[in-house]
């Protein structure tokens, strides 16, 4: 028995709609035309005319288990992920304990195996126990099954063993994936350090914090020859270093948050902790860098760093509760908003920022929509008008500075391996 979706919108090279019907079966797309063959025993999907896209993909976020299963579960993070049209992500290392020894990765294996409900690819760390202090075994952890590598959180503090790291790396053909931010420079700091820490009284953190490292690692990747992909960029130093080494042919790629594109300091009007995020929202300038970054391809593609905590964390203010904020449930209904809705963007480049490019920059086997690739797919109302509420979230996370903004455009439907995932209950 296979599947069909009929009725569907596939977006063109050129932004234009094209009515299509997709057939899938035992997990891949066997069709895709006007009208593709049907079996009396196939399923029939009618998909109301919505517009359908490669599964996203976001190759950033903290699922937070093993050892803080109160923020989070693979099991809550990934539903969460199958309601925001995400069909593969990443999972950081910052766990207790952390995947630094081939039982751990093992055992998350397993639990991935149990309890996820779309593709999950976990991280290695660079060091052991993310301390910074010794390398891990990244050869047994690629033998394991690691995606890449990184020490996310925190940034790699020096040159010469992010050089050793890049060699091993670059000796296994994966990529070291990095939190930039050099310690020295974060002076105990809890937003950017800008007219509105300023303003509210806080300590700042300086965006060369983020930047200086950025520089001496796109060396260090050139002298090695490793892929180096830059987490969460959110400084104009840092979009013009990694712009400069891409023309230098330094194998860099890089990533860029919904959150650092759709707000800046100037946004945070009150001591609220929902917006403390690591790196945090810079200047306005900042964020236009960003954008004209992700237009031009210095900037790869979208992830999320969703990063849930509990309220009880985010409830201690600014100075003291953890960075971060969720996004796995809203990021493509916010993007298409601002961005696609507003004409700044065009839909098909929203959707090669979630599927297509991560796939590519990371060799993934997902993120295309064609006959014999992964029935991994997102169907898209573009039409529904909704309202952010974060006591609807499937995340156990509810720390979100997006709550109650008004948005147009849902994940509907998300198809991992041909079987859905998810579904949303007006679309039923």
């Amino acid at each position: 028995m296979g599947v069909i979706i009929k009725n569907v919108n596939q977006v063109l090279f050129n932004n234009e709609l094209e009515l299509c019907q997709i057939r899938m079966s035992n997990g891949v797309i066997t069709e895709i035309g006007k009208n593709v063959k049907q079996a009396h025993d196939d399923k029939i999907i009618d998909g109301k005319g919505h517009v359908i896209s490669p599964g996203f993909i976001d190759v950033h976020v903290h699922l937070r288990e093993p050892g803080g299963e109160a923020k989070e579960s693979i099991a809550t993070g990934t539903n969460a992920a199958a309601k925001g049209g995400y069909t593969t992500i990443c999972s950081m290392p910052n766990t207790n304990p952390v995947p630094d020894n081939h039982q751990t990765l093992d055992w998350l294996y397993e639990r991935i195996q149990k309890t996820a409900k779309i593709n999950v690819l976990p991280y290695a760390s660079i060091t052991k126990g993310l301390k910074g202090e010794e390398l891990s075994n990244m050869k047994e952890l690629k033998d394991a099954g690691a995606f890449a590598f990184t020490d996310d959180g925190v940034g790699i503090q020096t040159a010469d063993q992010m050089l050793q790291a890049m060699e091993i790396v670059a000796s296994l053909d994966l990529a070291v994936v990095a939190h930039c931010e050099d310690n020295s420079l974060i002076h105990s700091g809890v937003m950017h350090e800008g007219l509105t820490s300023e303003r509210m009284h806080l300590k700042g953190i300086p965006s060369v914090c983020e930047s200086v490292q950025i520089a001496r690692d796109v060396l260090l990747a050139e002298a090695t020859g490793c892929h180096y992909h830059v987490c969460h960029v959110s400084t104009k130093e840092s979009v013009r270093v990694i712009r400069d080494a891409k023309r230098a042919g330094i194998r860099v790629t890089a990533e860029v948050t919904p959150h650092h594109l759709l707000l800046d300091e100037s946004d945070i009007t009150e001591a609220n902790s929902n917006y403390k995020m690591n790196p945090p929202l810079r200047a306005k300038e900042d964020q236009q860098a960003l954008l004209a970054g992700l237009l031009d391809g210095t900037i790869d593609f979208i992830a999320t760093d969703h990063a849930p905590h509990t309220e009880e964390e985010k409830a201690r203010g600014m100075n003291d509760a953890p960075f971060g904020i969720v996004g796995l449930e809203t990021a493509f209904s916010l993007l298409y908003t601002h961005l696609v809705k507003n004409k700044i963007v065009t839909l098909k480049q929203l959707l090669d920022w979630l599927s297509v490019k991560p796939a590519q920059v990371f060799g993934m086997e997902v993120g295309s929509l064609k006959v014999g690739a992964k029935a991994d797919l997102t169907l898209l109302d573009i039409t529904k008008e909704w309202c952010i509420d974060k006591d609807t979230f499937l995340s156990k996370g509810r720390n979100t500075p997006f709550d109650k903004w008004e948005v147009t455009g849902k994940p509907v439907l998300t198809i991992v391996a041909g079987e859905i995932v998810f579904e949303e209950d007006y679309y039923v």
